[in-house]
């Protein structure tokens, strides 16, 4: 059976074939580099991370997710901090890919920077402009809406519509409101490159479609992001390269995440919401923060709370749980296959609640069995399912000590549990009690099993 996708330009869950047989091309809309990403930013980089997995399980998968490195954010921000622009870019380039790589996100086939495809924007700029798509005025380049008799179809919106209802004021060189711009000029203190039209720098929206041309081809395979960028950035970018490629179009399937909220509020500057990846990873597990942003299905609504992370903890506890004190060897490894049905429930259009689901049903059986070579058998296909999810990646033992630095060392937690055994086969149920009552005020949950007492820190 052929994997599932819900395309936006379609509106409907559609099986996925790829242009060429047994290849794929994917392009992902990566960070504008002049500070660190927010949770949201995290969620389409963790979503469709698990989609390259889950393609290249079938597909010979070409990923390409770019770097926006000339923006108005990033003048801005080095206008106010006086910091040159490169040393801005590049930093924040780095801190974010190794930000990512912290929740799993592994890295793109490609990783296309901004800056160096000028040339690549400025050549499709000019052919917009000779094939009536486009226009020059005041050292500015437009693409004339318009001239697109299908502007408007991935978003749902009707230009005649959107043009009654415009209340932006059109600037004195533009032919209409919805014109969107290609190339603007620069001052000498701003980045800028030579252009027929003069000094200038790229819009935000060619860039993409300059990028994903250079790299993937005219028609691409599948463009994903954020639901926030289907209007304008991907209704845009679908005119400007549908136009420039003689009507081809420029993705065969369009995929969208959902929104994030925090606290079941929008996150904003404003309200002092907005949570950093980078500050989350210092104190939260990067699997937890991957787990916790697939726990919903991608296209809908995910809430971010205490309760989120606390139930991904919770979850990762019982997964490594299961496969704690068990001893898989690498022949085991190498011939396990990950369940049926997580795949399954994956190529349905990425249903990670679904493939959650069938991992917990696999971490039951493994918990319930009691025949060594079955438990190895089921405790490899945990790990192949790990590694296609992006979880599991860690020692169980390490997982469950947690941070070596807590309130209470390893050592001394071991001590106690030491301690506790003692009373309890001397029948000292008090003392016993009391030493458990001491764990977990530091933090620490015991349970004790057939195969001895293990131990966790708490989230």
């Amino acid at each position: 059976m052929s994997i599932q996708l819900h395309d936006t330009l379609q509106g409907k869950k559609v099986p996925f074939e790829p242009m060429t047989e047994g290849e794929v091309t994917m392009y992902l809309c990566g960070p504008t580099v002049y500070n660190y990403a927010h949770i949201g930013n995290a969620r389409p980089a963790v979503v469709f991370d698990l989609l390259a997995r889950v393609l290249r399980r079938r597909y010979k998968l070409t990923f390409a997710r770019n770097i926006t490195d000339v923006d108005d954010k990033i003048i801005a921000a080095s206008q106010e901090s006086g910091e040159p622009i490169g040393d801005i870019t590049a930093r924040y380039s780095k801190v974010y890919n190794d930000d990512m790589g912290a929740l799993g996100v592994l890295p793109p086939d490609i990783e296309p920077h901004a800056t160096q495809h000028i040339d690549v924007m400025i050549a499709m700029i000019q052919k917009l402009i000779d094939e009536g798509h486009a226009y020059e005025a005041e050292g500015h380049v437009l693409f004339d809406v318009a001239s697109h008799a299908k502007y408007g179809e991935l978003s749902k919106r009707d230009l005649r519509e959107m043009i009654a209802g415009s209340r932006v004021e059109v600037a004195p060189y533009k032919k209409a409101a919805q014109d969107f711009v290609l190339w603007k000029p620069s001052t000498q203190d701003i980045p800028g490159w030579d252009s027929p039209w003069g000094r200038g720098r790229p819009g935000w929206h060619i860039e993409c479609s300059a990028m994903a041309e250079k790299h993937l081809g005219d028609t691409i395979d599948i463009h994903a992001g954020g639901q926030d960028l289907v209007f304008p950035h991907h209704e845009n970018e679908c005119a400007q390269s549908s136009c420039a490629h003689g009507g081809a179009p420029f993705a065969r399937y369009w995929l969208h995440n959902g929104f994030l909220s925090i606290d079941e509020t929008k996150m904003s500057k404003s309200l002092g919401n907005v949570l950093l990846v980078h500050e989350l990873i210092e104190t939260i597990p990067g699997e937890v923060i991957r787990l916790a942003l697939l726990s919903a299905h991608y296209r809908q609504p995910l809430d971010w709370s205490a309760e989120t992370i606390a139930s991904a903890r919770r979850m990762l506890d019982r997964l490594y749980g299961a496969i704690r004190g068990i001893d898989v060897s690498a022949e085991a490894r190498a011939a396990a296959e990950v369940p049926d049905g997580l795949i399954a429930a994956l190529e349905d259009d990425i249903n990670t609640p679904k493939a959650m689901a069938e991992f917990f049903s696999l971490a039951r059986a493994l918990n319930k069995s009691n025949d060594p070579a079955e438990m190895e058998a089921m405790a490899a296909q945990m790990y192949a399912a790990g590694e296609l999810v992006g979880l599991l990646g860690s020692d169980p033992e390490a997982w469950f000590a947690g941070d070596a630095d807590g309130d209470m060392p390893s050592d001394e937690i071991e001590a106690l549990i030491a301690q506790r055994n003692e009373a309890r086969a001397a029948r000292d149920f008090q003392a016993a009690d009391a030493i458990r009552d001491q764990l977990a005020s530091a933090g620490v949950t015991i349970e004790d099993g057939a195969g001895g007492t293990t131990w966790r820190r708490n989230g």
